[in-house]
């Protein structure tokens, strides 16, 4: 049986590997936008990036489908309501 603090731990554990699954990405695009590489490293980097981009997506979707979970009303009906994230350019 899993604990409440077990769950805590395991979505910090997520939380943490798609920060570095996102770091990760963001180092692979520069990478590949270096017009030193060779083709073979430029297709190695490509596969890790396309790998790195589909587990932090899937990553998202999971997040997205416990904020729906999370927003469903009592009658069974979703509420899905608008995200609005902070205006990043005003810190």
């Amino acid at each position: 049986m899993n604990s409440p603090a077990n769950k805590t731990a395991a979505e910090t554990q997520k939380k943490g590997d798609f920060e570095k699954s996102l770091l990760r990405l963001e180092e692979v695009v520069k990478r590949l936008e270096s017009t030193e590489l060779s083709l073979d490293e430029a297709m190695k980097l490509f596969e890790e990036g396309v790998k790195l981009s589909r587990e932090c997506q899937k990553q998202l979707e999971e997040a997205e489908g416990r904020v729906e979970i999370l927003l469903k009303k009592a009658d069974g009906k979703i509420a899905v309501e608008p995200f609005a994230p902070e205006d990043e350019s005003s810190s």
